[in-house]
């Protein structure tokens, strides 16, 4: 049975105060909601959207979009920003490819956007779980756009992505596909922020990735958490050192006590900012907003 560990007990440090305005969300649920809600439970699947706390689950579910994540609920690591619960998996489902495949068509979807928990306990990282879902989704749709946000692949790294590029190119229909990994924060804040992952191995696998053809790399930073504007725009320079094409900027929101405080809440002329100096530096795609998330509006 898995246990539910608590990544740090932050209870008794304040936060920075009252939630400002622009961080609320309406909580309509109109559109697709319902249809997306169903085709994900019948299916039994997990999405980041729902693990994660995601503060825009009810406009992308409303648009019919949602971020499906293999390979169960459990990571085995303990970041201190992730609502994912952590702990020692106990499963695995090789039919969860199909199901995921099967829910992505009954949706309607014409990009789907992929990403999983850390599961260092598998010898593979669960590349091969990305595999077979990349080749159930284009055997039903060769045109359906491709997006991953995969684990940094502790210790078989250059096999996983060996793996999941493989499979991508012996799918039928379209060889291209957006392949993400966020660098969550900067380097500094490592230690405290993402416990169990490596800034430079972050790099490095991003850097493999937007060297693949027909591939293009993404990453995510979120802010809030004790990060310098210097320190931000190194990070940035580092990412587009690494060739990656695109990426998303968000405020940190503290999905429960347990978990590292907001050390500040950035405005939206801050976010605005950050956006232009990324387009500056060369991104082709940038997101950037207090409830950006890594998959936010991915399809555009």
């Amino acid at each position: 049975m898995t246990k539910v560990i608590p990544v740090f007990d932050h209870s008794n440090q304040p936060n920075v105060g009252r939630m400002p305005s622009w961080i609320r969300q309406p909580l309509s649920v109109g559109g697709q909601y319902s249809q997306t809600a169903t085709a994900v439970s019948q299916q039994q699947l997990n999405t980041v959207c729902v693990e994660a706390h995601c503060p825009n689950r009810q406009e992308c579910w409303s648009r019919g979009t949602a971020t499906f994540m293999l390979l169960g609920d459990t990571c085995t690591r303990a970041c201190g920003f992730c609502a994912v619960k952590t702990g020692k998996p106990d499963w695995f489902d090789d039919d969860e490819p199909r199901r995921v495949a099967e829910a992505a068509l009954n949706m309607g979807l014409d990009y789907v956007v992929l990403t999983c928990v850390n599961r260092d306990d598998l010898p593979d990282g669960g590349a091969k779980i990305f595999a077979d879902t990349i080749t159930h989704l284009r055997a039903g749709k060769v045109d359906m756009g491709l997006e991953l946000l995969t684990s940094d692949y502790h210790r078989c790294q250059d096999n996983a992505i060996d793996v999941i590029y493989q499979a991508l190119q012996n799918a039928a229909g379209d060889t291209r596909m957006v392949w993400g990994h966020n660098v969550e924060t900067v380097p500094s804040l490592y230690k405290t922020v993402r416990k169990g992952s490596d800034y430079q191995r972050t790099l490095d696998l991003l850097e493999k990735a937007a060297v693949l053809d027909g591939v293009e790399s993404k990453s995510a930073i979120m802010l809030g958490v004790g990060e310098s504007h210097a320190e931000v725009i190194q990070t940035l320079k580092d990412l587009r050192s690494a060739n990656v094409d695109r990426v998303a900027i968000g405020q940190y929101l503290r999905p429960t006590k347990y978990h590292l405080p907001v050390k500040r809440y950035l405005s939206p002329a801050e976010f605005d900012e950050y956006a232009k100096q990324a387009e500056q530096l060369g991104f082709s795609w940038v997101k950037s907003g207090p409830l950006v998330r890594s998959s936010y509006h991915a399809e555009e």
